[in-house]
């Protein structure tokens, strides 16, 4: 499954996470023109990854 951006909000918390400034920049050229938060770029890609992993688990039991 392709990872896709998505603008809806949810309830959340705040956290504090260091990203290396080469990432960051990586990032936001990304982000450039599109309407997401780089905070809701990183959720979601953290939430494509915890999918894919979990979809990895099922596969291998």
């Amino acid at each position: 499954m392709a990872f896709r951006l998505n603008v809806t909000k949810k309830e959340s918390e705040n956290k504090t996470i260091r990203f290396p400034l080469i990432l960051i920049k990586q990032i936001e050229h990304i982000l450039e023109g599109k309407n997401i938060t780089f905070s809701s770029f990183v959720i979601q890609a953290c939430e494509y990854a915890v999918k894919e992993i979990e979809d990895e688990k099922k596969t291998i039991c």
